[in-house]
């Protein structure tokens, strides 16, 4: 098969990682890419995800067999069904039902209509509205802009003024842009936050190993929301009782909702759950793969992917068992000073060699290139995800920690806790 991979980040590096561990590809295809991914796909830097046309003109001439569409944007703009609609056979869910995680206005309405344990919540188009019902409203709450802001649309307001100024940042000053036209404030809810990613089919829902993430830009969970600092793989506090519960009261009711109300879900959804002194709630649902997530996650996975997507597309995921290893991972996020807000890009990365055949270490770019002189350079916020497999967590977050010495670039910067939770479990 002839695959082709539409996204350039740290997931889409994971993602091409474990299909080219595929018997069944022989040959994969990015657009953009990065650095990292061009050590193992073609790649055609100069195509941006949500130039559609220019995708589809990209597998047309390539003679793709197979799309996975990776990012959140192009798959709740609709690439999905654009390719579809040209004949080609594509891994990522339609516009239709991407809206789970493209509106979280319809993914609060879904939950209500359908009893899917999340937070208390009201939705709001009008800034004056929303500063009025604030007044009222217990602290501390959460405001999230409905829209997709690159993981970042989300404020935790611990006073009235905070709320109030949050407000202000995303509904009035549009800080997140259009993402922002419509503002949904909901109760803070206190507890482990957990992420299981699950592949689907419209029926059957398959859920993957449990990671953790740590949002948060600084160390003890301080400094402004990004779009990921680093994760762990599996989290000791997502039990089997607690997986469950949400195989019976989340997951599978959540791929029921979206088929109910004519949304079919084929691909991957993301559920982010907070383990609530009542029980587990959903967070947040993204339509694809996480990033860091599919880091720690994909790298542990037995099962050949490429058997997996056609399953998810055919409708037989019934009959598929997805398996992982007996083991854990920890990923530790390289990222530029300065992010989420402001960053140089262009540094030269070095130290890539060290991580050639070593077994359990992968170093995932999500935001680097090739300048004119041929070097591998900075070109993002978060530069490169440091992963380690061991045998248990404690192992690998050590492994990772000592890996992210191997790889120098001017104003690399990193949490230093990622996976600290693990002493407390």
């Amino acid at each position: 098969m002839k695959v082709l991979i539409v996204g350039g980040g740290g997931r889409e590096h994971a993602i091409a990682l474990s299909m080219k561990k595929s018997s069944r590809v022989d040959k994969l295809y990015c657009v953009p890419g990065n650095a990292g991914i061009a050590q193992i796909a073609e790649c055609e830097p100069s195509i941006g995800v949500m130039e559609f046309d220019k995708v589809i003109a990209y597998a047309k001439e390539k003679a793709v067999d197979l799309v996975f569409v990776a990012p959140d944007d192009p798959l709740v703009g609709g690439l999905t069904d654009a390719l579809e609609a040209e004949g080609f056979r594509v891994f990522g869910p339609r516009k239709n039902a991407a809206v789970l995680e493209g509106s979280k206005a319809f993914a609060k309405d879904l939950m209500k209509k359908y009893n899917i344990p999340t937070a208390s919540y009201e939705t709001f188009e009008d800034p004056e509205k929303a500063l009025q019902y604030l007044e009222t409203a217990k602290l501390p709450i959460v405001l999230k802009a409905d829209g997709l802001a690159l993981g970042k649309g989300v404020l935790i307001c611990d006073t009235l003024e905070e709320a109030k100024a949050g407000v202000k940042e995303i509904m009035q000053d549009k800080h997140f842009g259009s993402a922002g036209n419509k503002m949904v404030i909901e109760e803070f809810m206190t507890g482990r936050e957990v992420s299981v990613l699950a592949f689907v089919d419209g029926k059957t829902v398959r859920p993957m190993t449990s990671a953790q993430d740590h949002k948060r830009a600084k160390d003890g969970d301080q400094g402004l929301n990004t779009g990921g600092m680093g994760n762990f793989s599996p989290s000791p506090f997502y039990t089997e009782e607690v997986d469950d519960f949400c195989r019976k009261h989340i997951f599978q009711p959540t791929v029921d909702a979206m088929a109910a109300e004519g949304r079919e879900f084929k691909g991957v959804i993301f559920f982010g759950l907070m383990l609530t002194p009542e029980g587990p709630k959903v967070l947040e649902y993204n339509a694809r793969f996480g990033d860091p997530e599919a880091q720690v996650v994909l790298c542990r996975m037995k099962n050949d992917i490429m058997d997996v997507i056609d399953a998810c597309i055919d409708g037989t995921l019934d009959r598929t068992e997805l398996q992982f290893e007996d083991n854990a991972a920890v990923c530790v996020v390289l990222a530029s000073e300065g992010y989420p807000v402001a960053y140089e890009k262009g540094f030269e990365i070095t130290g890539l060699e060290h991580f050639e055949g070593k077994e359990d270490y992968y170093c995932f770019h999500a935001g680097s290139k090739f300048d004119s002189a041929g070097r591998i350079v900075t070109n993002g916020g978060r530069v490169l995800g440091i992963t380690a497999k061991g045998e248990n967590l404690k192992a690998a977050r050590a492994k990772a920690y000592e890996a992210v010495e191997w790889v120098s670039f001017d104003n690399k910067y990193m949490r230093h806790d990622i996976g600290k939770a693990i002493d407390e479990a």
